[in-house]
């Protein structure tokens, strides 16, 4: 394992160990110091029994593997929270863009959903001040999402869209983390290092 990098930003695609990466740099601040704290920022939201079942389980095995790792949840103001939470002891994990992005440009109807939307701000905007926090951010943080754009071309619209939104966000916060991994079968290849 690599020291911890003021930012990193961890891709793969599904079950690559993009997670696991992320919760082992968090075991590993805490061992630094008793002073450490570390904290995950949950983007899933719990719309149906499936993901309601993965949230659960997710819980319960980053409990097992990491028990100092405290978990909020924020569907949509990444910037907001990571401002409220970032501290010079205190190591962040956004888990993870992708669903935020989804949160943002194909948001399952609800009345929490409603109730919670920032006034007047699209997801572009949104991104621009969770990068700028990142950026700005006084402890270290570690953000996780998916690469997907690595297939074939999908059909639809709006699938190609999502596609070439998380392409974008992608990059854009590559541009604003240190460190960039990429994770294959559990392995780190790091596209760049400090």
């Amino acid at each position: 394992m690599n020291a911890i990098a003021r930012s990193e930003l961890i891709l793969g695609g599904q079950k690559s160990g993009k997670s696991r990466r992320a919760e082992m740099l968090a075991r590993e601040w805490l061992a630094q110091s008793p002073a450490h704290r570390a904290l995950l920022i949950a983007t899933g939201q719990p719309w149906d029994d499936e993901m309601r079942a993965r949230i659960a389980r997710h819980r319960r095995e980053r409990a097992e593997r990491v028990p100092g790792l405290a978990t909020v949840e924020e569907p949509r103001d990444l910037a907001a929270a990571l401002a409220r939470h970032g501290a010079p002891d205190t190591l962040v994990v956004v888990d993870c863009l992708t669903l935020w992005l989804t949160n943002w440009l194909m948001p399952a109807s609800a009345p929490e959903y409603e109730q919670n939307q920032p006034p007047g701000q699209d997801w572009q905007a949104q991104a621009a001040l969770f990068l700028e926090a990142v950026r700005q951010a006084p402890g270290p943080v570690v953000l996780v999402g998916n690469e997907i754009g690595l297939g074939v071309i999908p059909l639809g619209r709006e699938v190609r869209a999502f596609v070439d939104a998380l392409g974008t966000l992608n990059q854009q916060a590559a541009q604003a983390c240190a460190r960039v991994t990429l994770m294959a079968a559990g392995l780190p290849l790091f596209l760049k290092n400090p």
